[in-house]
């Protein structure tokens, strides 16, 4: 897997191709993982609703003014949970193997229908981003990549390794996710199967507010190393009370997150959740890219 969050960065004993390991941690961080040994017994659930007057006025320009035509508000969401994760690199570390690692790239797993229909076939993107990319180099990568899912999911490496993983025989396929399991534990998955791995990935997001229902809660998955789960409800008409004490209407998206408390404290998420609400209220700063990613102070 491309270094792109610390290039230069040289391998040391044990660090894995996708991640270093960290080994300047809070005590207690390394202690965790021994007390909690999977994902799925760390998830810690949380929402956030957000106002997105300013969000839609910005995508509806951006459609006007760039080449950016089909711009949605998800493009804009998954750019703030690029620079998110940039800026904030406690939210990029996974525990595997009962071992804490700070990921050397950013990846974004989504689910995508290629209908919006009961038979529609679903499948995943993964798509990998570089820390200093901006709306636009998201936009470009995610546009691509869900075009081609759409137009052909069986040209998606997920779809294709699942296709295969199929056709074995009940007993062998246990084997063999059982061998793939453990591998991953100790740091020795093939990256050709790493490389398409949806739950190898920064976070999974959902855009569940595209089937016209409210965000939810998904569960993290013990397998591969993906530590958030983001959620994106449907547009809503919610009542504020002004300064002045009078209600206004306002549109908002209610987020919700699963996330994997062994990564770091919940003062971080705090912290990083703030900033994801301020970037979605002003995403205009996410049309220049960003100079660097900022260095994990653990490694």
């Amino acid at each position: 897997m491309e270094n792109t969050v610390y290039p230069g960065r040289k391998r040391m004993r044990g660090d894995r191709h996708d991640s270093f390991r960290i080994r300047k941690d809070d005590p207690f961080f390394s202690v965790v993982p021994h007390l909690m040994r999977n994902r799925t017994g760390s998830m810690v659930f949380f929402e956030e609703k957000i106002e997105i007057t300013h969000l839609e006025q910005f995508v509806r320009r951006m459609r006007r003014e760039t080449g950016m035509t089909d711009l949605s508000t998800l493009h804009v969401v998954m750019a703030a949970a690029v620079r998110l994760i940039a800026l904030h690199p406690g939210l990029n570390r996974y525990v595997s193997g009962r071992k804490l690692y700070a990921r050397n790239h950013i990846a974004l797993s989504i689910a995508v229908k290629n209908t919006m229909s009961e038979t529609g076939q679903d499948t995943t993107l993964k798509t990998l981003f570089s820390p200093t990319d901006s709306l636009e180099d998201i936009w470009k990568k995610l546009h691509d990549g869900i075009a081609a899912v759409k137009n052909s999911a069986q040209n998606n490496g997920a779809y294709r390794t699942a296709e295969i993983l199929r056709r074995l025989p009940v007993c062998l396929l246990r084997f063999v996710v059982f061998v793939l399991w453990h591998m991953d534990e100790a740091g020795l998955m093939p990256e050709a199967i790493h490389r398409v791995s949806p739950f190898h990935t920064s976070a999974f997001v959902v855009d569940i507010g595209s089937t016209g229902i409210g965000s939810v809660y998904h569960h993290l998955y013990d397998f591969g190393t993906c530590p958030i789960f983001i959620s994106v409800g449907k547009k809503e008409t919610t009542f504020r009370m002004s300064r002045h004490g009078i209600a206004r209407p306002v549109k908002t998206i209610n987020f919700r997150f699963v996330v994997d408390e062994r990564i770091c404290d919940g003062y971080y998420y705090a912290r990083a959740m703030r900033h994801f609400r301020r970037i979605l209220k002003n995403p205009d700063v996410l049309l220049t890219s960003l100079p660097s990613a900022v260095p994990d102070p653990w490694l």
